[in-house]
């Protein structure tokens, strides 16, 4: 697979999980946050497994390890992000969660021992365009609810980063289903320890379901770690920023939610973060050297 066709792919990827937002609000009428994640995890995983069945019986100890340390990092992120959902608004949550964009390069610089690259400049841009797409009221006050969604932030930044570490490392594909499995498994434990358990009750609650297992969790999920294995953690952290572009554009089709000025200008510096991320790595004289370094740092080389 070639770089382009990797950053192709996580846009795919982030556009499908772009859309778990809607059918969770239709399958979380009758269900808690835990339980929906133990029951859509648990199923994606069993099709997976079903599926891919031979290769996750050659699975290594070594890649079950990196597999349950992405799962909680991803289970970590998402619990965060419902529970602080519950505090405070679906916008306000979005922004939050999508300043990780922002530690994304200072995380993998850390790592580094280096300076932030200047894609941490362009990071600013782009979550400006989140800031401008998601608060409308133009307000932030600081709240239980907000600081469990930068809690949410900190633990998806920290997941980028390590699954550009450790997707280097294995079969991206086995790595993307055991992760799924061990987030079922954490959301399993958790909605029995703090949840009162109910399966879906009607039909449009179990659509909603399958849909995000199969649509957003067997091939959004999956197909992260295989698609960050051919690109850079930067990039990866920029295209982030796609999530609540979609998620609003999905929103004002689907819900009849406002798409407003603030929210035009928001999506032109989310989109031109994006292209003058793409258009100074065109032009880099380093750019092949520093991909190269990456893979060599990774083991693959």
């Amino acid at each position: 697979m070639t770089r382009r066709n990797a950053e192709i792919l996580l846009i795919i990827v982030i556009a499908l999980r772009s859309t778990a937002l809607l059918f969770s609000k239709i399958a979380l009428a009758t269900m808690g946050p835990l339980t929906l994640l133990s029951i859509r995890f648990l199923l994606a995983f069993v099709i997976l497994f079903a599926i891919f069945c031979k290769r996750m019986l050659a699975l290594r100890p070594a890649t079950l390890l990196r597999g349950l340390i992405l799962g909680g990092l991803f289970y970590a992120t998402m619990a965060s992000e419902l529970i602080g959902l519950q505090y405070t608004t679906t916008s306000t949550t979005a922004f939050l969660e999508n300043t990780a964009i922002m530690l994304v390069p200072l995380f993998d610089a850390a790592l580094r021992r280096s300076r932030p690259e200047r894609s941490a400049l362009i990071s600013g841009l782009a979550l400006t365009g989140i800031a401008f797409l998601t608060l409308h009221d133009g307000r932030l006050a600081i709240g239980l609810g907000e600081g469990i969604c930068l809690l949410a932030a900190v633990f998806y930044a920290a997941t980028i980063v390590a699954t550009d570490r450790l997707a280097k490392r294995d079969d991206a594909l086995v790595l993307g289903v055991l992760q799924v499995g061990f987030i079922g498994v954490f959301g399993t434990v958790s909605a029995f320890i703090f949840e009162q358990s109910a399966l879906p009750a009607t039909g449009a609650e179990w659509g909603a379901v399958l849909f995000l297992a199969v649509v957003c969790t067997v091939l959004g999920f999956t197909l992260q770690p295989v698609a960050q294995k051919y690109t850079s953690t930067e990039k990866a952290g920029l295209f982030c920023a796609l999530n609540p572009l979609i998620a609003a554009v999905l929103g004002c089709v689907f819900l009849q939610e406002a798409f407003t000025r603030g929210s035009l200008i928001g999506a032109a510096l989310i989109l031109g973060s994006i292209v003058i991320s793409a258009l100074l790595e065109q032009h880099s004289p380093f750019r092949g050297k520093h991909h190269r370094r990456q893979l060599a740092g990774s083991g693959c080389i």
